[in-house]
């Protein structure tokens, strides 16, 4: 099971802490937003099972960028419309087959399914 637990003690500052690291979001406008951690995530795991089909295809893969772009609807509820997700090998290449087949491996991540398939979500107040 994941955990992840948020403190405020005022304003807009939230303390995030996950299996012993910690980092801040702010969500005063300008800083990093919830919604844009958000696009973190699924950013940081598309990267990060591209990492893994490199290793278990043996490939010499180096350094990336991904890139998370979305719209966010102008009608209530308010939500990602659409999200865009871009992968710059940085002029590594491979061939079609390969490009595929890593396309495939990529969307098995765990945060890119989730925003796909509607998860349910309890949201309660003690």
């Amino acid at each position: 099971m994941y955990r992840v637990d948020i403190s405020n003690e005022n304003g807009y500052n939230f303390k995030v802490r996950s299996d012993g690291y910690e980092f801040t979001i702010d969500a005063r406008e300008g800083a990093i937003t919830p919604p844009a951690t958000l696009l973190a995530g699924l950013g940081s795991c598309v990267g990060v099972y591209l990492r893994k089909y490199a290793e278990s295809a043996k490939l010499a893969l180096g350094a990336f960028n991904v890139s998370v772009e979305a719209q966010l609807s102008k009608d209530a509820p308010f939500r990602f419309s659409r999200i865009n997700v871009s992968v710059d090998l940085k002029g590594q290449e491979f061939d079609e087959r390969r490009q595929k087949a890593m396309l495939e491996f990529v969307k098995n991540c765990p945060v890119h399914n989730t925003l796909k398939n509607d998860p349910v979500v309890e949201i309660k107040i003690a």
